[in-house]
């Protein structure tokens, strides 16, 4: 299934947009295309979760994981230089885009990672892990992203998860309770709830 946003190679015919959208009060230009997860806007999920983050107050660099064309990292990473943004998608066109955008916008305090989930991230320690999670590679594998976010965050780290209430945000709440110290609806909104977890 190479046509997915989740494939590493999607054989969609290239058709990039560019558009310019304001996010936590920034005007970031993105360009997206063909193959990756949202092509037209910045979907909703992804801008709920943006605007709703708070940046947790321990000090330390964040993850995103499945960056897609970057919305997330890049809205964040320009908010606070003090940080570091690993930003990881297992799409080759998906991490070229953010490279791509992340070069546009004048973001430097990044690094784009081929990654399958953590794959190929050794790293632990992050302050803060953010994910509109692959929902469509199945449950499994998304309840396998939350798992091993634990053991990337330091203490006091939180993961933040933004999903729907049809693609099984009750369910992931629950799966959250079960391996994370804290779990706490930060908001709902058409549907997509915005969800932080703590580790302590």
């Amino acid at each position: 299934m190479s046509g997915h946003y989740y494939s590493e190679n999607p054989d969609a015919k290239s058709n990039p947009k560019t558009w310019t959208f304001v996010l936590r009060d920034r005007e970031l230009k993105f360009t997206s295309d063909a193959g990756v997860f949202s092509k037209k806007e910045v979907d909703f999920g992804s801008r709920l979760l943006i605007e709703e983050f708070v940046f947790p107050k321990i000090g330390g660099d964040c993850l995103d994981v499945g960056c897609g064309y970057g919305p997330i990292g890049l809205a964040l990473a320009k908010e606070d230089e003090s940080r570091q943004l690993l930003m990881v998608d297992v799409n080759e066109r998906a991490l070229e885009l953010t490279r791509e955008n992340a070069r546009k916008n004048g973001i430097s305090n990044i690094e784009v990672r081929k990654s399958n989930l953590f794959d190929n991230v050794q790293e632990s320690e992050f302050a803060a892990i953010l994910t509109n999670p692959p929902i469509r590679a199945g449950k499994k594998v998304v309840h396998q992203l939350f798992e091993d976010s634990y053991g990337k965050l330091q203490s006091n780290g939180e993961l933040w998860v933004v999903i729907q209430k049809k693609q099984g945000a009750p369910s992931a709440i629950e799966k959250l309770k079960g391996v994370f110290d804290e779990v706490e609806i930060v908001s709902k909104n058409k549907g997509y709830y915005i969800i932080r977890a703590k580790k302590h």
